[in-house]
């Protein structure tokens, strides 16, 4: 999760300055510190139940999305209108290839800190009826009673939805998961999608 919150940092300061919510040092400030502090209140695994560090936790996951949607948003406008940022297939690609990165991150982010009351209560106790279900909780030949998933579980998921559209192996049941992933797979098409056309202008 660390390592996922530093990437998303890489990919903010590899971004334009026409795609940053705020000036190039100032979310990678606020994004570090919130990660220092976290790492400081609860080192090794993430089981400390705390509302402070609660709070930490949501308010980076905050960060990270409304970064990640503020950078789609100037990206759309950019590809729309023709910017300068996306007038070559270099800047196009690097440009695209970022914001589409950081969503994909920061959705996973969004899911490892939302599913099931977040990480440190998942490693407590899990819920009978999961939020996000995992193949290890549909299928009962598995024996996975003591399963708990962990980052990784949580990346491939935002990946798989970003790239096809839609679940593929981890099957959204509450609301809020249902929407975070429509709301994922639709940013992920309009990227994919007008970055792709805008190439084929700039390359024709």
């Amino acid at each position: 999760m660390a390592a996922a919150v530093v990437a998303a940092i890489m990919l903010t300061l590899l971004l334009p300055d026409d795609l940053r919510l705020a000036p190039r040092w100032v979310l990678p400030v606020i994004e570090g510190l919130l990660l220092l502090a976290l790492i400081a209140g609860d080192p090794g695994r993430i089981d400390r139940r705390s509302t402070a560090l609660r709070a930490a936790s949501i308010a980076l996951v905050g960060v990270l999305a409304c970064s990640a949607v503020w950078s789609t948003i100037r990206l759309v406008d950019d590809l729309i209108h023709g910017g300068k940022e996306t007038s070559s297939a270099a800047s196009l690609l690097q440009a695209g290839g970022a914001v589409w990165a950081g969503t994909i991150l920061a959705f996973s982010l969004l899911y490892f800190e939302l599913d099931s009351g977040g990480s440190a209560a998942r490693a407590h106790r899990m819920p009978l009826i999961p939020q996000l279900a995992f193949p290890q909780q549909l299928s009962p030949e598995l024996n996975a009673a003591h399963w708990r998933p962990h980052y990784i579980d949580y990346l491939y998921l935002a990946l798989t939805n970003a790239t096809a559209f839609s679940p593929t192996d981890v099957m959204p049941l509450a609301a809020w998961a249902k929407i975070a992933m429509g709301i994922q797979a639709l940013v992920s098409l309009l990227i994919l999608g007008l970055v792709i056309a805008r190439a084929v202008n700039v390359l024709a």
